[in-house]
């Protein structure tokens, strides 16, 4: 049996910050972004939100008809405009909106901007959040498989951060290839960027 998907809007925000807060609470980038338990339970919802209001308004956000996951997928254009300063500009009003004594807070959003590749247009996929009783069922690969098959039907590739070795694993059998490269936070985990080519 197929799973339902839909274009989320403005009226799913709070489903998908709930969604995102539940599915990257003990995610290895997120516990370093907020390294308190207490801190992170409290306050990870808002950046949580602000990447939501952030893709509603500049991407596209697909949901199970059910409400139990979500991905977030943003057009990348070839060049253009310096991604570095865009995240630059992006980091510092991340941080006093999320969270302004924390310097983490930027630091992940200026990396992950200087990483990004600007070379080719494609989809990136900012993020995808799963609840966590409904995780490891196939609704992950599905979201992904929605917008890779129009990847494919108009020959555009894609890219994503991995946030752990086992998400690895679902995008390289999902076509993705690691780029050889990782990125090292700080006394922190690593993320891998993974690209994927058109089939």
């Amino acid at each position: 049996m197929g799973v339902a998907i839909r274009a989320a809007d403005e009226g799913d925000r709070e489903l998908v910050v709930r969604l995102l807060d539940e599915a990257f609470q003990d995610d290895p980038v997120s516990s370093w972004i907020f390294p308190g338990e207490e801190h992170r339970r409290t306050t990870h919802h808002r950046l949580m939100a602000a990447f939501t209001d952030t893709v509603l308004a500049e991407g596209r956000i697909d949901v199970t008809e059910d409400g139990t996951a979500c991905a977030l997928w943003l057009s990348m254009p070839a060049a253009g405009q310096s991604q570095e300063e865009d995240g630059d500009e992006e980091a510092v009003r991340l941080r006093e909106a999320v969270d302004p004594s924390n310097e983490r807070v930027e630091r992940i959003v200026r990396l992950l901007a200087g990483s990004h590749p600007v070379d080719r247009a494609h989809e990136y996929l900012w993020m995808i959040g799963v609840a966590p009783r409904h995780q490891g069922g196939g609704l992950g690969a599905a979201l992904i498989r929605h917008v890779l098959d129009r990847c494919d039907r108009e020959r555009l590739p894609a890219y994503l951060d991995a946030s752990s070795a086992r998400s690895v694993r679902l995008y390289e059998r999902l076509g993705f290839a690691s780029t050889g490269r990782t990125l090292d936070l700080p006394d922190g985990p690593k993320m891998w960027p993974m690209w994927r080519e058109p089939r």
